[in-house]
């Protein structure tokens, strides 16, 4: 049996010959028994798929002759295709793994759309840790500029993206000019804006922009309205008197966690917890995470005070459920202040919670450490009267840089 294959995909003129027998392909793939011996089998003694090209295919037959291939950054997603197209789950298993020891910001991207395609689960996680880690790097790829429009979506909609937002708008700007290119458009902001859809320039936190950013980079692209751009001028100069339609909340919310170990046993009552700490970088502060118990439901009252002016940065009260911490064995509940909170460097701020109804046993933090470094950020924790860092409260602080 014979296989003609283009060289290279959609070179027509140019085709090389494979030949293979008959009975190896069959014992390996369902689909060439089928192919071969089933009732629709081939009579002749050659075969064209032009779906394939001689490299990757050739690959294919060694590992079924001789349990080998050689996989590059050149031929695996072609050999991946043909092993998923002949269901070869030896084979995908190797291309997989090749990926994932291969797996980078410059070609996550592709390996990403194989693995939603493939529906590869360990992969897909694989390629969004990478992306989440490195996005600026991934999108600045070539293979970014190609990838399909609900990818592009997904990615818009993803909340741990580790990227300026101006640097994510120059991305999305040049994604949609190449879609236009594609179509044999003109690339202008009517354009670009319909490509891109309203769902995605919606998801684009523009506030997150510092002024000048906003008018150097996405004024000149006029993929935002007019109406949309006088909105974000009056926003820059707190003139705005209706809500924007764009998100303000960072993407990238940081965990500080301060306690090395955990018990049952602290008391809930009505006498307020306490923490006092600094950061040695401005940090806008999101919330905080309390200690809880199974099953508990709590109402607590929460400030966050400036000790230097003697000012209450935000309040906020509720009741809350608790939970089991996701890595941690600990029940808990988490305070998300509607506004974050701006913290500047070198400043000690207070934490003061304090908990209303009936007094309750609940889990409490032990080994509290003097000084935490997260992301570059270092958060130190002060002792002063009646308030300590080594036990107690606040087991989790929920921050983001401020950029």
């Amino acid at each position: 049996m014979k296989f003609v294959v283009p060289v290279s995909i959609g070179v027509r003129n140019n085709k090389r010959v494979i030949p293979a027998h008959k009975f190896v392909l069959a014992i390996s793939s369902p689909v060439f028994y089928a192919m071969l011996y089933g009732q629709m089998a081939e009579t002749k003694n050659s075969i064209e798929l032009p779906d394939c090209e001689y490299e990757s295919l050739l690959e294919m037959f060694r590992y079924l002759y001789s349990d080998k291939v050689n996989l590059s950054g050149d031929n695996v997603m072609q050999v991946l295709y043909l092993a998923n197209k002949y269901i070869l789950p030896s084979l995908i298993g190797k291309c997989a793994e090749y990926l994932r020891h291969n797996l980078k910001a410059s070609n996550v991207f592709c390996i990403l759309s194989h693995a939603e395609k493939f529906e590869d689960k360990d992969l897909k996680d694989r390629c969004w840790k990478v992306i989440e880690e490195k996005t600026e790097e991934a999108l600045k790829s070539d293979e970014f500029d190609t990838v399909e429009r609900s990818l592009v979506d997904t990615v818009v909609k993803r909340e741990g993206l580790n990227v300026k937002e101006v640097e994510l708008f120059k991305a999305f700007d040049r994604w949609a000019t190449e879609q236009c290119k594609r179509q044999g458009i003109t690339a202008n902001g009517v354009s670009k804006r319909r490509i891109l859809g309203e769902e995605i320039v919606k998801a684009i936190r523009f506030p997150l922009m510092s002024q000048q950013e906003f008018a150097l980079v996405v004024i000149n692209t006029r993929i935002l309205t007019l109406e949309e751009v006088s909105d974000m001028m009056k926003h820059y100069n707190g003139v705005l008197t209706s809500s924007l339609p764009f998100v303000l909340a960072p993407r990238t919310v940081q965990l500080c966690r301060r306690f090395r170990a955990f018990k049952i046993g602290c008391l809930h009552d009505k006498r307020p917890r306490c923490l006092n700490f600094s950061v040695n970088k401005p940090i806008m502060l999101h919330g905080v995470q309390h200690f809880g118990s199974e099953g508990g439901n709590h109402t607590v009252y929460i400030e966050v005070k400036d000790t230097i002016h003697c000012s209450s940065l935000v309040k906020q009260s509720g009741s809350y459920a608790s939970e089991l911490d996701k890595t941690w064995p600990y029940y808990c509940f988490t305070v998300k202040f509607d506004k974050p909170v701006f913290l500047r460097e070198n400043r000690i701020y207070k934490l003061v919670s304090i908990f209303k109804g009936p007094s309750s046993y609940a889990w409490y933090g032990t080994d509290g450490q003097k000084s935490v470094e997260c992301q570059g950020v270092l958060f130190t924790f002060f002792t002063l009267p009646s308030v300590t860092f080594v036990a107690g409260q606040f087991p989790v602080l929920f921050w983001s840089e401020k950029r």
